[in-house]
């Protein structure tokens, strides 16, 4: 009986276990059908819990991690019935009190404790599940399927670029230390990155984040990616050598796959950029300029002093400056405006004060060099040091500041035979204003734009551009592509001073009818343009002389007797645009043919070139003759005159005279500072 009452109930028992196993089995079958299947356990058995993201330093663990830890880690429900982005759906959760946020540096914290734990094994659980749960939904939610054992561990071997990530939607940006110096780090003990595993999540309910925007955590494993495609995005790591992310994935399915995730970069709409021309033609210049004085303007004083009223009062006068009519010192086709120079010049001699810094220790400093042909630097240093009318020992009655330095003399004294390198050079300019701003502060009140400095070496333009962009820059090596600023700088003569003891020896030439040569050049083969000059007119054509060095011939006509007996003379680049050549053929009253784009020519704010001198490309110097040719006699009888009326603004005196060049370049940094002073 006893043993048939437990047969009884052992049948009984087994049929209510098959029972039960049939309906475990529906539904099993049913979650599976209507649930994505990796969350079949987790709807029946999920704690309800939503991880929370610890600080970005807790993401990354040591080289010493463990994979093993992977295991033990449990995934949550990565989609809501609605198919929200699981970051949003984070975000948007008000049914816990843990909220994920950002903190300044870009790092995770949780709830705002700030108290943050390093162990690897417990207190990183929860950024762990963020960051790999987060992971894993986004190639789902990209590809629309399930996530496979295969792919799953494949994502233990990803490794973390250190390149920095913007999040287009918001300034924030997350670099790490090896972006700073140009590293592209790996996690493989080699450069360890601080940046989250994830980009930062803004937690404003208005803010969605579509799956496109998101451009550090898309992986992508297909066999085919492009090498420019690995390098844009992380990539997995299959020699297993990192184990710094391997704990911020999950294990997967063995049985599925998991495609590339398609990148569908919308790049941000830009305004299309217009293109530089290579030329700037004299007709162009002259309409920067112009633009120039609409638009730039220094900076507002830091505090007001009574010099800036001053200027403002003397602008409007040169503004309002009467009609100038038959002045017998000024020819009026020579200048843009013949009345406002002449109204400017007037209050400079009336106004300007100039305070000149005594600091600063020889050579590069208060020593001129009067002889070469970087001497203009040199004459205006000396002349301006002796003059009593301008210079004043008052700073604060001072409309400017003189940096007395020789760009010349910086070029001897400290550059290193073929080091190609400046760098010591700007450094020690830097140095120099550094104590000039410590010592009295006046380069403080407007950042260095009512300080001027005049220089003539052909590096001064790179030198002085940083820390000296500010001031007013008289520049022998005015080039358009380099920086120089219309309205603002000054294109200073080059000028080549054979004996300073006689500045205008050999001054003038034969009168037009005498002039036998219709053009002439002469020179050493610098830069590119003066071989081809010579390539197509050297030794070919009896009108055009044109050679390479000239030599010393006795009883041949010497350089400067060519250009006396030359109707136009040609000046072309050298290494740089500027070139002694044009003062030279002012000096020797031969029509200037200038050859170098993007030149800005001397005084360019005041006279008008286009009177007295010809400009041609320099892709038209195979028409060169023909050119020339062109110019009725007429016309070249009337700029050689106005040559002659214009010389005066480019002659060294021992004791400058009205109109001269040291007052000339005086005015023009004048001027400039007129139309650019600003009132507190």
């Amino acid at each position: 009986m006893g043993h048939e009452f437990q047969s009884l109930c052992s049948g009984e028992t087994r049929r209510l276990l098959w029972l039960t196993g049939i309906m475990f089995a529906a539904v099993i079958t049913f979650q599976y059908v209507e649930l994505p299947y990796d969350n079949v356990f987790s709807s029946l058995f999920s704690t309800g819990k939503v991880p929370v993201a610890q600080k970005s330093s807790s993401v990354i663990d040591s080289p010493s991690s463990k994979s093993e830890n992977v295991s033990n880690v449990t995934l949550y429900n990565g989609f809501n019935s609605t198919g929200t982005y699981p970051m949003n759906e984070m975000a948007n959760n008000t049914r816990t009190s843990e909220v994920v946020a950002t903190d300044p540096k870009n790092e995770f914290v949780s709830g705002g404790n700030e108290d943050q734990d390093t162990d690897k094994d417990s207190s990183t659980e929860k950024s762990e599940d963020l960051n790999k749960n987060a992971m894993v939904d986004i190639i789902r939610k990209a590809n629309n399927e399930p996530t496979s054992e295969k792919a799953r561990e494949t994502e233990k071997n990803f490794t973390q670029k250190s390149d920095g990530v913007r999040d287009d939607s918001s300034e924030d940006i997350i670099e790490s230390n090896n972006t700073a110096s140009g590293n592209k780090g790996s996690l493989d003990g080699s450069y360890l990155s601080p940046s989250p595993a994830l980009p930062p999540i803004d937690l404003s309910p208005n803010i969605t984040l579509p799956v496109t925007n998101v451009k550090s955590p898309i992986i992508s494993v297909d066999s085919n990616t492009s090498s420019v495609e690995k390098d844009a995005t992380p990539t997995f790591d299959q020699t297993a050598k990192s184990g710094q992310l391997q704990s911020n994935f999950s294990t997967l399915d063995e049985n599925s796959s998991v495609n590339r995730v398609p990148e569908e970069k919308k790049e941000p709409k830009k305004e299309p950029e217009r293109p530089t021309p290579a030329v700037f033609s004299i007709a162009e210049m002259n309409q920067m300029l112009l633009q120039s004085r609409a638009s730039y303007r220094s900076m507002r004083p830091r505090w007001s002093s009574a010099v800036d009223q001053e200027l403002l009062n003397v602008r409007s006068q040169i503004d309002s400056a009467p009609n100038l009519k038959n002045d017998h010192e000024l020819y009026a086709p020579l200048y843009r405006n013949v009345s406002m120079f002449r109204r400017s010049y007037e209050l400079m001699e009336k106004t300007l004060k100039v305070y000149v810094y005594k600091d600063g220790r020889k050579p590069v400093f208060h020593l001129p060099v009067l002889k070469g042909i970087y001497a203009s630097e040199g004459w205006f240093m000396k002349l301006l040091k002796a003059n009593k009318k301008f210079v004043t020992k008052d700073w604060r009655k001072a409309h400017l500041f003189y940096l007395p330095f020789s760009s010349r003399m910086l070029e001897e004294t400290l550059y290193v035979q073929n080091s190609h390198s400046h760098k010591n050079l700007i450094e020690y300019l830097k140095n120099y204003l550094d104590m000039i701003a410590a010592k009295y502060g006046y380069w403080n009140r407007t950042e260095g734009a009512d300080h001027f400095l005049v220089a003539c070496h052909d590096w001064a333009p790179s030198e002085t551009k940083r820390y000296m962009a500010n001031c007013i820059r008289a520049l022998c090596n005015s080039d358009v592509k380099e920086g120089f600023a219309f309205g603002k700088d000054v294109s200073l003569p080059e000028t080549n001073v054979r004996t300073p003891q006689n500045t205008l020896r050999d001054l003038g030439g034969k009168p037009p009818s005498k002039r036998s040569i219709l053009a002439f050049f002469a020179g050493n083969m610098h830069g590119y343009l003066r071989p081809i000059l010579l390539q197509h007119w050297g030794n070919k054509d009896p009108d055009m002389k044109i050679f390479g060095r000239m030599p010393r011939v006795k009883g041949k006509m010497n350089y400067v007797q060519h250009m006396k007996s030359s109707k136009y003379c040609i000046c072309p680049k050298g290494y740089e645009v500027n070139s002694p050549r044009v003062v030279e053929a002012i000096f020797y009253e031969c029509v200037p043919v200038i050859i170098s784009d993007n030149y800005i020519p001397p005084f360019f704010e005041v006279l008008n070139w286009e009177s007295f001198a010809i400009f041609v490309a320099e892709k038209d110097i195979p028409n060169l003759k023909n050119i020339l040719l062109s110019i009725p006699e007429k016309r070249y009888i009337e700029m050689q005159m106005r040559v002659k009326k214009v010389q005066q603004h480019f002659l060294w005196h021992g004791r400058p005279v009205k109109y001269d060049l040291f007052h000339m370049i005086m005015h023009s940094v004048w001027f400039n500072r007129v139309f650019l002073a600003r009132a507190r």
